[in-house]
């Protein structure tokens, strides 16, 4: 009886059914044209690993000791290196790793005291994590298409996505202004998913980060930035990402984490700090997308799809001007299979994102496939 009880409290119970069940029998479908499958879903990268920063893995891989949660200072160093390059911010900036950013996103409300009675929000159209991790910490999940929208005294933590994942949406300096003039009126966190910012398509619009001075004044309070080498670096299966912005919080977050032992093993410290420091493998991957971006964007738009949006990150946010699931059909019959947009909010219910992180010959072959 006691165990049933304690089966039945499970947070599995809360959550929503994972999205990415209901593709299987489109990708069957899709598995099944006469040329195979072409997977434009999951941003997974297939490009290969650096071979630098394989060497810098390897060449650590003989530590037999537990790594530290902060790990060693040239880490810090490359990670404040890095942001200070691509966001303007002080070199001094506090900084903590985190072991890949989804399980950051899915922590954060409870790793900063969040819980029942209080809310989190995040945008209506987005990455789903954002409400598992208010679910899991017993907030109220609340998707708007303004972080402002949600403003009460329950409001605790607002996440803000640029550029977004799905639609490729960026925000200029005058908006991320005005939204951490609010957060800070609201004493509500605010915490910028970036994990994208590199991968601006627009040269007139470029991305721009929230610990940038131009939007914050040189002041981080009550802002964070989470950052991940999983697309520039080709870096997913490392799990190597980090956190950044004000010291106080990080200072909390790294207690916390410490307590719970959220460590990135050795090996893959020393090779974010070799990823970090190389910015030429990071720019001739960026081309790499921005080939397959081009080839697919022509492809798609000639199949009399329109494209939403979509001036940075990796992805296609399209639209046939129907119902997504019919849309993801419409592509399996063709062997192509596309991440419905409903799983990103029911706002998302008339959209398909198509993924850039595929082969070039899968590109070109979902191109051939629909003209």
């Amino acid at each position: 009886m006691a165990l049933r009880r304690l089966h039945s409290a499970s947070p599995a119970r809360r959550l929503p059914r994972f999205p990415w069940d209901r593709m299987a029998p489109y990708q069957e479908r899709a598995a099944a044209h006469p040329d195979g499958l072409v997977d434009l879903t999951v941003g997974a990268p297939v490009d290969e690993v650096p071979a630098a920063i394989r060497q810098a893995l390897a060449d650590a891989a003989a530590r037999p000791g537990y790594p530290t949660v902060a790990g060693p200072p040239e880490l810090a160093a490359a990670m404040r290196s890095w942001l200070h390059r691509h966001t303007g911010v002080a070199l001094d900036v506090a900084v903590l790793p985190t072991v890949g950013s989804k399980e950051l996103v899915a922590n954060l409300p409870f790793q900063l005291g969040i819980g029942p009675g209080e809310s989190v929000a995040y945008p209506e159209i987005a990455y789903p994590t954002y409400e598992i991790g208010a679910i899991l910490a017993k907030a109220e999940p609340v998707p708007v298409a303004d972080p402002r929208d949600a403003a009460g005294s329950r409001l605790r933590l607002a996440w803000i996505n640029y550029p977004t994942n799905p639609t490729g949406e960026t925000a200029s300096v005058e908006h991320l202004r005005d939204l951490v003039r609010w957060a800070r009126e609201s004493g509500v966190v605010l915490a910028s998913d970036e994990c994208y910012l590199t991968l601006g398509w627009d040269e007139e619009r470029p991305p721009v980060s929230v610990l940038d001075p131009r939007v914050n004044d040189g002041d981080l309070t009550g802002l964070l930035a989470a950052h991940s080498l999983s697309k520039r670096s080709n870096l997913a299966g490392y799990r190597s990402a980090f956190l950044a912005g004000d010291p106080a919080l990080i200072a909390d977050l790294l207690e916390i984490r410490r307590h719970a032992g959220f460590m990135v093993p050795w090996a893959v410290q020393k090779a974010t700090i070799a990823a970090l420091h190389d910015e030429e493998h990071a720019i001739e991957q960026r081309a790499r997308y921005g080939r397959r971006r081009e080839v697919l964007r022509a492809a798609v738009e000639s199949a009399g799809f329109r494209i939403d949006h979509s001036t940075a990150g990796l992805y296609l946010w399209a639209t046939r001007g129907e119902d997504c699931w019919d849309t993801v059909s419409w592509l399996a019959d063709r062997g192509i299979l596309a991440a419905a947009g409903e799983f990103y909010g029911a706002k998302g219910n008339r959209h398909v994102r198509l993924s850039l992180t595929a082969t070039d010959e899968a590109v070109a072959a979902a191109a051939q496939r629909l003209k």
